[in-house]
């Protein structure tokens, strides 16, 4: 079975064994059982203000994950950004600098939609260091600074915070025109200005909003609600891309055979439908709604994403996330479930009646 792509978060996401891997964090309340009590009370700092500190998994709904733009209409994404998108999703992303280049994520560490989903935080009067597992690190100036007015453009930009009440309000600007904004490839520019907001709402939970303004790429902000939960009694493991034994993700993106591979509407029309994923999967994606407009099949997960699904075959075909999607029929004909295949193994999706 041919896999041409699969996020890498999947391997990256956590080490089965490692050094301090199950390792019982000192200080945090604990249930009668032992379990963290993640619902208790948010710990504040010495001056007062709520308290970031700690090891958290950053979660972002699966559609944003693999198409930022989901909430805009076609009109909103400028022609040369949908070009551009359409271009890496066609080729199943095999110029991702993130997977290929091993470079630094920038803006989808931001997000929570990259390929390294776990955050450490450390929080000083200070400033706010936020360190991930592929070594990359953002500082969050919080001491009273502006933004530098004429930035050179780095990978993860130039970001100052402030308080306002009991949230953290983060402007971030000065990001290289070389990342992605999400697995589809989205493009941006160095225009792009990105302002967080972070409330801890109790012990193991932070919410958070996250806005984009580019308006060489976009008509109209982005703005994205998502959540960090708190991953104690663990410790943050070094994950480096460079390592990956060559062509481990097989991003080479369609053969110049796929590439001539048409499928007719009539058989397309039989793969529309809702279907339940069966197994957990790294992107906690439940259901993918499977739609056709103008020839062209897409999916959503979990009600958003809009990705093209690029045909390999008359059955076999990759929106680029996870994996390959093989629609499997019956012997009258009718689609029963979709097969995702990954690296790591092939889930179902069944389809509802």
């Amino acid at each position: 079975m041919k896999i041409p792509i699969l996020a890498c978060a999947i391997l990256a996401a956590a080490p089965l064994q490692a050094q301090w891997i199950k390792q019982p964090a000192v200080g945090i309340p604990r249930l009668a059982d032992g379990t963290p009590n993640l619902t208790a009370a948010a710990p504040r700092a010495s001056d007062g203000r709520p308290d970031l500190s700690g090891l958290w998994l950053m979660t972002l709904h699966p559609g944003y994950v693999a198409n930022v733009a989901s909430d805009l209409a076609p009109q909103d994404v400028r022609p040369w950004a949908a070009a551009a998108f359409t271009e890496r999703v066609s080729s199943l992303g095999k110029d991702d600098p993130g997977t290929i280049g091993c470079l630094p994520l920038g803006p989808r560490h931001i997000t929570g939609g990259g390929t390294v989903a776990r955050v450490k935080v450390i929080q000083t009067p200070a400033v706010i260091l936020m360190l991930f597992e592929d070594l990359a690190y953002r500082q969050i100036f919080i001491d009273g600074r502006s933004l530098p007015t004429d930035p050179h453009p780095s990978f993860m930009g130039y970001s100052v915070g402030r308080w306002d009440g009991d949230e953290l309000v983060v402007e971030s600007i000065g990001f290289k025109d070389a990342t992605w904004l999400d697995f589809g490839g989205h493009p941006h520019t160095e225009s792009l200005r990105v302002t967080e907001r972070y409330r801890r709402l109790d012990f193991g939970h932070v919410q958070r909003q996250i806005t984009l303004v580019d308006p060489h790429t976009f008509t109209r902000p982005i703005t994205i609600d998502a959540a960090m939960t708190l991953d104690p009694d663990t410790e943050l493991l070094e994950y480096v891309c460079a390592e990956t034994p060559t062509g481990q993700f097989g991003l080479k993106g369609r053969t110049a055979e796929e590439k001539t591979v048409q499928v007719a509407v009539e058989r397309l029309r039989r793969y529309v439908g809702v279907y339940d994923v069966q197994d957990a999967n790294v992107f906690g994606i439940r259901t993918l709604n499977v739609s056709l407009a103008e020839g062209q099949l897409f999916v959503d997960f979990n009600g958003k994403g809009r990705m093209p699904m690029m045909p390999l075959s008359e059955t076999m075909f990759s929106p680029r996330l996870l994996g390959t999607y093989e629609f499997v029929m019956d012997a009258s004909g009718r689609v029963t479930h979709v097969s995702i295949h990954g690296i790591e193994g092939t889930n179902t999706a069944r389809r509802r009646p």
